[in-house]
């Protein structure tokens, strides 16, 4: 009975987890829409601009790695409910916390992207960058993805303190 109880937690994380990487893609990629001005990515995914792409997929990996760390927290906060007994009032209020955390996770991913590259903007007064990706320049690409995934390695870790203190 227990491995049954197991295993139903174990694919109750995988589909919340699921849902929250699509549902933080989704957004990141809205987001990114907002911030890079008149550049349109979609289009310029179909011409085959592989800067654009470098852009888009730096931001799909920042976002996995934050939102990584917050489902790892969702994951110990449902453990800790199932321990205390799921429909507990502590057992909630830890599942409660966790996707708190997750959410947390999703806005400050999505947050320190929209910042980076406000600032790498700000810095490189002479590079307009957005108009370097939408010539498909390479170069411009993989610095602002250098920017982007470094961003979310610091933030990861934030995310990752933000569990171990809260759960």
């Amino acid at each position: 009975m227990m491995l049954f109880a197991n295993v139903v937690v174990g694919l109750a994380q995988l589909v919340i987890a699921i849902i929250f990487a699509v549902v933080a893609l989704y957004i990141g990629f809205a987001v990114l829409s907002k911030i890079t001005k008149d550049l349109n990515e979609e289009k310029e995914l179909a011409k085959g601009n592989v800067a654009v792409g470098i852009l888009v997929a730096s931001v799909f990996v920042a976002i996995a790695l934050v939102v990584q760390s917050g489902v790892s927290g969702l994951s110990v906060g449902i453990n800790k409910a199932v321990s205390m007994g799921i429909l507990s009032i502590d057992g909630l209020l830890a599942i409660g916390i966790a996707f708190v955390q997750l959410i947390l996770g999703i806005v400050l991913a999505v947050g320190a992207i929209y910042l980076a590259l406000y600032i790498l903007d700000k810095l490189t007064k002479g590079v307009e960058e957005f108009e370097e990706l939408k010539k498909g320049n390479v170069a411009v690409a993989i610095e602002m993805a250098g920017v982007i995934i470094a961003v979310a390695v610091i933030i990861q870790s934030g995310v990752i303190g933000i569990t171990s203190a809260i759960v």
